[in-house]
């Protein structure tokens, strides 16, 4: 009896393991050699059993549909859009999707948003969110906010003609794209190079920003001041950053909707164009309207030695740059940064004060309107450049993962690091790595160059900081290159990569 209750068991662990096993499966989509390759794209997400991946060549936008074996059911012509949109964005559903662009016409720039349903077909006509005379051509001068349960959106835009004081246009839209409130609001800009950055949105409709004083040249701030904008009136609420003669690089601030918290955080330098001596944290409760937290992190030598890659120990992290930032149910957050930076034949090595220059997004450009881009890693996808370099040849570098979790309080519990070493010449598309959360754990993408070849590989990261690497991912076919980068979760374990394939690009499913 007990044989047999060992077999049964042993039995039922081939059994777990075998599904353990097949569980993970990579779904391809077919090469459309139709499709021109330097065709612009973004992945739309899951609705309903289909996948929507939207698509760009010149003035032709069509969405593509697919099943769950990622085989092409529809290719779904966008003709009710203008000739020449100058952005689009989307936000997922469970079961329709929003689509969010804007034009100009006539002197006129219009802000707009269509309902698309599970096969990418529009529900009634575009809606006009928003409009702006202009005798100009500008870039993107609209943003759109959308708060993390999705129920509050928000159109935006920044008037800087005025170099005292810039005008935010807030306009609030409820899920079914209802005005609830537009506002015209004032922001006083008393220092020379002040700007303004980071705007978000949280849960209540509240939109929340940066207001920093620097050099556009030397990427150094050191005056910042949060504003929250609130949503049920134009009267906005302004703290200042206690900053304690720190230089602070590369800001992210982030909404907690639980606790009702925004955090700001960054890389901070004790000295102008300094190395990188920690990360800067201040934490603001919104309903008590006081700081909770002001504080700075040293890195310690034993982080640097880890970390530094082919740095010196005291430069350690001049080339990192915050990715990603995750709130953990009691009240800690998961800060993680990649090191980037590229070189040049002509030039020689770049720093931190060339890479990278721009993704502040200073104030002062677009001749008086400026919008800000929050999207710094994944979609959508540009196929002639990935930051601007035009050199001769450039060599793009993407090295280590940094991992730091902090508790409550903004105090360091653990610190990890995932050693990598990527490059590539002239573009770095198959460079940097996509995150998954679980909820279990945080996985991580990332290319890695085996005999010449890039090979897809995954990391996992548990809840105490453990890093674990996965078995070799099942299902990877010779001549696919993929493009982590520009992933997207469309569930708990499924992602969508897009891929490289004789020059073309396709998509692949991969459900962990």
């Amino acid at each position: 009896m007990f044989k047999r209750l060992l077999y049964i068991v042993y039995c039922f662990s081939l059994l777990s393991f075998s599904n353990l096993v097949i569980s993970q499966k990579i779904h391809y989509t077919t090469i459309d050699k139709d499709e021109p390759r330097s065709s612009n794209f973004e992945i739309i997400g899951k609705l309903k059993n289909n996948y929507l991946i939207y698509k760009s060549y010149r003035n032709n936008f069509f969405i593509n549909v697919y099943n769950t074996k990622m085989e092409l059911v529809e290719k779904n012509d966008l003709s009710f859009l203008p000739d020449k949109l100058l952005g689009a964005s989307f936000v997922t559903y469970k079961d329709f999707s929003y689509m969010f662009y804007q034009y100009q016409k006539r002197g006129v720039m219009y802000s707009m948003a269509v309902k698309l349903d599970e096969t990418g077909k529009n529900i009634g006509d575009p809606i006009e969110l928003d409009t702006t005379s202009m005798n100009y051509t500008p870039n993107n001068i609209y943003s759109i906010l959308v708060s993390e349960d999705k129920q509050k959106i928000a159109s935006i835009k920044v008037n800087n003609r005025n170099d005292n004081e810039h005008i935010l246009k807030t306009v609030l839209f409820d899920v079914a794209l209802n005005q609830v409130q537009q506002n015209f609001v004032p922001i006083a800009m008393p220092d020379r190079n002040d700007f303004l950055y980071g705007f978000q949105i949280d849960n209540d409709g509240d939109i929340a920003f940066l207001r920093a004083v620097g050099s556009a040249q030397q990427n150094n701030i050191y005056k910042l001041s949060l504003i929250i904008k609130p949503a049920n009136n134009h009267n906005i609420v302004t703290q200042d950053i206690k900053v304690n003669k720190l230089y602070l690089d590369d800001i992210s601030i982030k909404v907690n909707n639980i606790n009702k918290t925004f955090l700001v955080s960054s890389f901070y330098s004790s000295q102008r164009r300094g190395n990188i001596d920690g990360i800067f944290c201040f934490l603001w409760d919104k309903v008590n309207a006081k700081t909770l937290m002001n504080n700075t992190g040293v890195f310690s030598e034993e982080l640097r030695a880890e970390a530094k890659g082919n740095n010196s120990t005291k430069a350690a992290f001049n080339d990192y740059y915050l990715r990603n930032i995750i709130f953990k149910l009691d009240g800690g957050f998961i800060v993680i940064a990649e090191s980037v930076y590229t070189s040049s034949r002509s030039g020689g090595m770049n720093s931190r004060w060339d890479y990278l220059n721009n993704a502040n997004n200073w104030g002062g450009v677009n001749g008086g309107f400026y919008a800000y881009d929050n999207i710094r890693y994944g979609s959508p996808w540009y196929p002639w450049g990935s930051y601007g370099s035009y050199n001769n040849i450039t060599r793009y570098y993407a090295d280590n993962i940094l991992m730091i979790s902090y508790d409550s309080a903004t105090q360091i519990q653990w610190t990890n690091v995932i050693a990598k070493s990527q490059y590539d010449d002239d573009t770095d598309n198959l460079l940097g790595y996509s995150l998954i959360n679980t909820g279990e754990n945080l996985r991580f993408l990332f290319n890695v160059q085996e005999r010449r070849n890039w090979v897809l590989n995954e990391q996992a990261l548990s809840e105490n900081g453990q890093v674990n690497r996965s078995p070799t991912l099942k299902g990877l076919e010779n001549n696919y290159e993929f493009l982590p980068r520009y992933a997207k979760q469309v569930s708990a374990k499924q992602i969508i990569v897009p891929c490289l394939y004789r020059g073309y690009v396709c998509f692949a499913k991969i459900s962990l």
